[in-house]
């Protein structure tokens, strides 16, 4: 017998409702706020001649098109299901993800090329000004305290394209760092500092452009879960009434929801109504203990003879 068990969302249209705020607040938090950095370490980069602070300027201004990816990645994946997409559109805000990850890269490269050419041809090697050095503490406190604002929203949502935005905010952060290193060794005297911090910006860049595209593929080609959720949850299903055993037990990862396929063993001598009972059961306690929950195909089997 299959039980082919899947929530009904409109019983969470509140909930939804409430996201789409969330959602909305996210993105105009963050093109707000990254569009007015972005200008301030601009200019405080030319005026001051810091091609780190520069640089730096750039990264921010990429967070401008990526906190804008996130939310639209994210609206369309609250879409409903349809008759040509029954199994909803969460995938989409992994798509999003990967673009946004593939911008943080493109953004890398392009500032970690513009360091090696200035450490190779010794151009443009000039003493940055003070103003630069100050760009670079206000970026550091303004990017970390959206860092911390997005994660707590994007964990709330549970939305991978909103982690990504987090991070790419954590990133400029950490690029903020190199800069404000680079910039206070220039000012000592060592003007090749300045392209050095560009390279070390670049860096940590690629690493979690890595990170978020690693984590949008694996999302995108129904990886599974993970070893320590499954013995979880095959320790709770186990432990529900009717249950003898499980006969077979595979998870994958659709966009930022769970699907489930799962075969148990109940009395073989029991009706099928029984059966169906205990599948049901078994899919709203499971449904009821992991809200990422989305979707759990139940077939029972047969039990061992007594």
């Amino acid at each position: 017998m299959i039980c082919d068990c899947e929530k009904s969302w409109g019983f969470f249209g509140g909930f939804v409702v409430e996201e789409k705020k969330i959602v909305n607040k996210l993105s105009r938090v963050g093109i707000f706020g990254n569009v007015l950095l972005a200008g301030f370490k601009l200019v405080a980069g030319l005026m001051g001649k810091s091609g780190a602070m520069v640089s730096d300027a750039v990264h921010s201004l990429s967070d401008v098109f990526a906190t804008f990816i996130a939310y639209l990645g994210v609206r369309l994946s609250m879409q409903p299901e349809d008759e040509e997409h029954p199994y909803g559109h969460e995938r989409l805000e992994c798509v999003a993800s990967l673009v946004l990850g593939l911008i943080l890269a493109f953004t890398g490269l392009g500032i970690g090329y513009e360091g090696a050419r200035k450490l190779i041809t010794h151009e443009d090697l000039a003493i940055p000004t003070m103003l630069p050095l100050v760009a670079a503490v206000i970026s550091i406190v303004c990017k970390e305290a959206m860092f911390w604002y997005t994660m707590y929203y994007a964990k709330r949502l549970n939305s991978t394209a909103f982690k990504a935005d987090a991070w790419h905010h954590r990133s400029d952060a950490l690029s903020s760092v190199g800069s404000f290193v680079g910039i206070g060794l220039a000012r000592l005297g060592y003007p090749i500092m300045d392209p050095v911090a560009s390279l070390v910006i670049c860096i940590f860049i690629l690493k979690v452009a890595y990170d978020i595209i690693k984590d949008a593929l694996d999302k995108m080609l129904d990886t599974s879960v993970g070893k320590d959720f499954e013995e979880n949850l095959r320790s709770f299903i186990e432990s529900q009434p009717g249950v003898e055993c499980i006969d077979l037990l595979h998870t994958r990862q659709f966009g930022n929801k769970i699907y489930i396929d799962l075969e148990i063993a109940a009395d073989r001598n029991i009706s099928l109504i029984a059966a169906h009972e205990i599948a049901e059961s078994v899919h709203n306690s499971v449904e009821k203990q992991y809200p990422n929950v989305k979707h759990i195909m139940i077939h029972v089997n047969p039990g061992k003879e007594k």
